[in-house]
């Protein structure tokens, strides 16, 4: 026997190839192998940048009398979460309904046939804080499964059937109207911190598909409410500690209520949906503040996650070596006036302390401080550069440098969006460069069409079949990137991504499910609609097919987006903070979505100009598409003309068409009108 993960594509996996652990990764071959010995298997799910997956890879994977045991005893399955969701999905809902909490590293210990029946989170070596020791947890374990058994399988048989049991039951009601939203509304108010920003307590999560959802709902209705939400809320994680202040970038949440103290992490993910909600409320209120945060974050994304071959990195590390060799969570990012005056000398040190806040008593470990820019300050350029030259020389954080398509799907949209919003051809390009990745390693085609891969690493397509949130988001970002580079490559292909969704993903009912008809089987299909820190494959797909509908006239797609939101009402309700990047679907939904024509000759400045407008709109989830008239493969540019010569924008919405126009002001007065 031997740890089987030296050849994993995972970089969590491969954190873990040298433990005396005798590892498997996920694979028919264990259950086999548990089987056989007649032992139950113990699984272990974690991902790369999680804090305390590497305290307990530290503690109980690296003990060798616990590795003993357990080898003795189990077979051991060690899962990266981001790799398969569909089995972290399914086995972490057992987890909180048993234990009524989850979190990673997840502990479950199951029989052959997959079913649970003893779950936890993090074990330490050693028993403290009323927690058992991982091996007491072993023996224990052990001794029911030996002297227990029949009691261990009613378990597990139990919890089995209760799992295949949870199906979201649908029958495809109608999609949310005028009255869900404005509900979805106010229950949001109910839940906003009016002083602090964002919604709820501590921890506090970045909000980014609620602020999508308040600002598509403050466009089409003009509710000042919704945008003060936003503002309030983009501010403050703005200017607090979530965000990086030297380098730009956003953190995974704020550990308190008032956005001072991160997680330190920092995921593709979250950026790339924050970096794109900044510049939506740029294009609401041209707040200077938003564009510069948008810009940051998208030159984060690029400078910090690129990957070799294009594309986008899962994230980074909370932890890195401190200046004693200690790894520590936050020691990259975090400082003390000593070290403030040791990198800028005494008189800009004390006045950077002033600037960020940092204090001798300190906001975090060991009186170390989280730079934040109090209210009514800003950086100091020279400062910045000064002190961001002096953390370059620190150790950094390690890298999960596996590209998820899902994620790489959101940072091809942001930097799309952002590259036309802001005139930064470059981000285009790294967004171009990304869809291309995903088309060339992702993208595999067979006689059942188009299917996508879940991660690649080195240019090398990992293991995994992609689940609904990659074809949703990777889709997304297709489209994104047709409507701001006209090339029709990119909607051929959402359109072959979203045909695999309607035949592999989607019941008769309009329900979708998040592993296709065709994959693994698991205790149950995983289903779940809600939005957590990026948007559900349910959501992420309707959106999708909707954008779909409005480029090509399609009642298929757009009957499967209006079934696919009938979630929507139903949570609207009951959570609409869990439902945000839905609602903001619906809110595109209402408003038609708006659909631009703009043809014109490419590199001709009227083109451009008008182009420019119409990807500036704040109508919801509207649609663009550019390109010479009848361009082939560009439904939207047929029997569309030049007007006297010129180049020439066409808005239509709900099957009418307004007057076309060769004017940028009248484009934006067409895009800008409310119901």
């Amino acid at each position: 026997m031997a740890n089987r993960l030296a050849d994993e594509t995972s970089p969590y996996l491969l954190q873990h190839a040298d433990n005396p652990v005798e590892w498997w990764p996920w694979s028919p071959g264990a259950f086999d192998e548990a089987r056989r010995r007649d032992v139950p298997v113990l699984l272990s799910v974690g991902y790369a940048s999680c804090h305390w997956c590497h305290v307990m890879a530290r503690e109980s994977f690296a003990d060798q009398e616990t590795a003993d045991y357990l080898n003795e005893h189990f077979v051991a399955v060690k899962v990266d979460r981001e790799e398969r969701p569909d089995v972290d999905s399914v086995y972490m809902d057992a987890v909180q309904a048993a234990t009524g909490q989850g979190g990673w590293p997840m502990t479950v210990f199951m029989t052959a046939d997959g079913e649970p029946f003893y779950f936890g989170t993090y074990f330490p070596l050693e028993p403290r804080e009323g927690l058992p020791s991982f091996k007491q947890l072993l023996v224990g374990v052990h001794t029911a499964w030996s002297e227990r058994r029949g009691e261990v399988t009613d378990v597990a048989a139990r919890i089995g059937r209760e799992l295949a049991g949870r199906d979201v039951e649908y029958a495809a009601p109608r999609a949310p109207g005028e009255a869900e939203l404005a509900m979805a509304l106010g229950g949001m108010r109910g839940d906003f911190d009016a002083e602090r920003g964002g919604f709820g307590g501590a921890p506090k999560f970045p909000p980014s598909m609620v602020l999508e959802f308040l600002l598509r709902h403050h466009a089409r209705t003009g509710a000042e409410e919704a945008l003060e939400m936003v503002e309030r809320t983009a501010q403050a994680m703005a200017l607090g500690g979530l965000y990086d202040q030297l380098g730009g970038g956003f953190a995974r949440y704020a550990v308190d209520g008032a956005w001072a103290v991160p997680h330190f992490e920092k995921m593709c993910y979250d950026n790339a949906l924050l970096a794109r909600a900044y510049a939506h409320w740029w294009r609401a209120t041209a707040s200077p503040l938003a564009r510069r945060i948008a810009l940051e974050t998208a030159d984060f994304l690029v400078r910090e996650l690129r990957t070799a071959e294009g594309g986008f990195a899962s994230g980074l590390d909370a932890d890195s070596d401190d200046a004693e060799g200690r790894h520590r969570e936050g020691a990259y990012y975090v400082w003390t006036p000593e070290q403030l005056r040791a990198a800028l000398g005494e008189a800009d040190g004390a006045r950077a302390a002033g600037l960020y806040g940092v204090t001798p008593a300190g906001n975090f470990e060991e009186g170390a401080s989280v730079l934040r820019l109090l209210p009514g300050t800003d950086h100091d350029p020279q400062l910045r550069a000064r002190l961001l030259a002096a953390r370059a020389e620190r150790a950094r954080p390690g890298r999960d440098d596996k590209v998820v398509a899902a994620w790489c799907g959101l940072a091809v949209a942001a930097l799309a969006e952002i590259g036309a919003c802001f005139e930064r051809p470059d981000l285009v390009d790294a967004a171009r460069d990304a869809a291309r990745l995903l088309a060339r390693v992702h993208t595999r085609r067979d006689g059942d069409g188009v299917r996508l891969v879940r991660t690649s690493r080195d240019g090398r397509a990992g293991p995994s079949a992609g689940v609904l949130e990659d074809y949703g988001d990777v889709a997304e970002g297709f489209l994104a990137l047709y409507a701001v580079t006209g090339e029709t490559e990119w909607l051929t292909r959402a359109g072959e991504l979203l045909e695999t969704v309607l035949s592999r993903f989607t019941s008769p009912q309009g329900a979708l499910y998040d592993t296709a008809d065709d994959a693994e089987r698991l205790i149950r299909r995983p289903q779940d609609p809600s939005d957590g820190a990026t948007p559900a494959g349910w959501t992420a797909a309707a959106g999708a097919l909707l954008s779909y509908a409005a480029y090509t006239g399609s009642a298929r797609h757009r009957e499967a987006a209006g079934r696919a939101l009938g979630i929507v009402t139903a949570l609207a309700e009951r959570a609409p903070r869990f439902i945000g990047w839905g609602l903001a679907v619906a809110e595109a939904a209402l408003d038609g979505p708006r659909e631009v024509a703009v043809v014109g000759a490419p590199g001709d400045p009227a083109t451009e100009e008008l182009h420019r407008t119409a990807l500036r709109s704040t109508a919801p989830g509207a649609v663009v598409s550019v390109g010479a008239p009848d361009t082939p493969d560009a439904p939207l540019l047929r029997d569309r003309a030049l007007r006297d010569g010129r180049p020439t924008a066409y808005v239509c919405r709900d099957f009418v068409c307004g007057l076309p126009t060769t004017d940028p002001v009248e484009l934006a007065h067409q895009l800008r009108a409310t119901r």
